[in-house]
């Protein structure tokens, strides 16, 4: 069967592109080598990809790449294999036991320079999904009046004691969020209150039985927290940086050197189901009836489908639509990865004591988002390209950030390690 983008190919001839493929793209121009990865012709070199995830609404587009068979259109098999926590996902992927992972941002940046766990090239190869994590606290702190941030900071300056939040990985996105909004409250998350690692489907029970008074995660679990009448939702995460990079497909250096074109595909089969549940209402609502399923992450269906569509309760009678939801490829602006996303966790990691160094910001970025290979497997999905590999925005403290001077950013905050 004649592949429709080779039919299509604007630029070298479907003959050129054939030829080239035929005896393989090494040597190849530019050009002509995106060609021929465009029009599929680099047979996948691993056929089976055993992808680790987490049982969390984000994992929801490699989840559905598999279950559609979107998969097999672009030569491969997802098997989708659920872990139980960020530090087991990190130990399967640097000794091979996971090709990928939907794993956290920040996760693959700490294993990269070796400041979470064992030391190891590594590479995202696209964004997951934006946005969609939240801040909860538990009930009775909102009971004192502890329903925001500036409230938050009140109870703790007048009732003076330990105070615990969760996080769900010391290098990880949910550990930033957590820190950045505490601070941008004028509490100092290291010396104010002592902070614990969770894993993500734990904190519900671990705060029904008062082990933390609030905990940043992904969702369904601060939806589930509201539903079991024990947490509310203090803030939403697009709230402290709307449009945020989240989850990323990830992997070490080594998996995308030895099987590139399998990395590809992989890749461009979940933009393709990215774009998939983005697509309208009835797909959403299927998407939450398969990952609810306990083969995923095991819950049910009424605490995913509500904050999918936007529709947000703080569990205190508040209700609201919220545009700035969770998505998954929103017209392609969600899945490329961004120099200056990767290089946010970095001035991160360095303000929180993380990072002693400032590193090569922009160079360590390069090293590891494989913006080389998204492009091609956007092309292969018909996925739009943005025209810089940076990008900028205001974050919940009025500061910009555009990854133009992330050194000076870093230094830049008042609340620090």
């Amino acid at each position: 069967m004649q592949d429709p983008v080779i039919a299509n190919a604007a630029g070298p001839s479907r003959r050129t592109v054939l030829q080239a493929a035929a005896v393989g793209a090494v040597g190849l121009t530019p050009a002509l080598r995106a060609a021929v990865y465009a029009a599929g012709s680099d047979a996948p070199e691993k056929k089976e990809v055993r992808i680790g995830f987490i049982p969390l609404t984000d994992c929801a587009s490699v989840v559905m790449a598999s279950v559609l068979g979107i998969d097999q259109k672009y030569g491969v098999k997802i098997i989708p294999t659920k872990e139980a926590s960020w530090a087991g996902v990190r130990d399967k992927l640097v000794n091979g036991e996971l090709d990928m992972a939907h794993v956290l941002y920040g996760l693959i940046y700490g294993v990269h320079l070796g400041v979470s766990g064992p030391k190891k090239d590594m590479a995202v190869l696209m964004n997951l999904n934006h946005n969609g994590q939240a801040i909860t606290l538990s009930k009775k702190l909102a009971d004192k009046g502890a329903v925001n941030g500036e409230g938050l900071a009140k109870l703790m300056a007048s009732e003076k004691r330990d105070y615990t939040f969760a996080q769900t990985f010391p290098t990880g996105t949910h550990a930033m969020w957590l820190y950045y909004w505490l601070a941008a409250n004028g509490i100092h998350p290291m010396k104010d209150a002592k902070v614990i690692t969770v894993p993500p489907p734990q904190m519900v029970a671990n705060m029904r039985v008062g082990n933390m008074d609030g905990f940043c995660v992904g969702e369904p679990w601060n939806h589930r927290a509201i539903m079991d009448g024990i947490g509310i939702t203090a803030t939403t995460t697009q709230a402290i940086w709307k449009d945020h990079p989240e989850k990323v497909l990830g992997t070490t250096s080594d998996f995308v050197q030895k099987y590139p074109n399998t990395a590809r595909a992989v890749t461009a089969a979940i933009i393709e189901a990215g774009k998939w549940i983005d697509a309208g209402l009835q797909n959403k609502l299927k998407m939450a009836e398969t990952v609810a399923d306990k083969s995923y992450v095991n819950t049910s269906v009424d605490a995913i489908n509500q904050r999918i569509l936007g529709r947000y309760q703080d569990g205190l009678g508040k209700t609201w639509d919220d545009p700035d939801h969770m998505k998954f490829y929103n017209e392609g602006a969600v899945n490329f990865p961004y120099l200056s996303d990767g290089m946010w966790f970095l001035t991160q990691h360095k303000r929180w004591g993380l990072l002693k160094e400032h590193p090569d910001y922009v160079a360590v970025a390069r090293q590891i988002n494989r913006i080389d290979l998204y492009k091609q497997a956007a092309t292969a999905a018909k996925a739009p390209l943005p025209k810089s590999d940076m990008r900028s925005s205001k974050m919940i403290d009025g500061v910009v950030w555009d990854g133009k001077d992330p050194k000076k950013y870093a230094d830049s905050f008042k609340i620090k390690a």
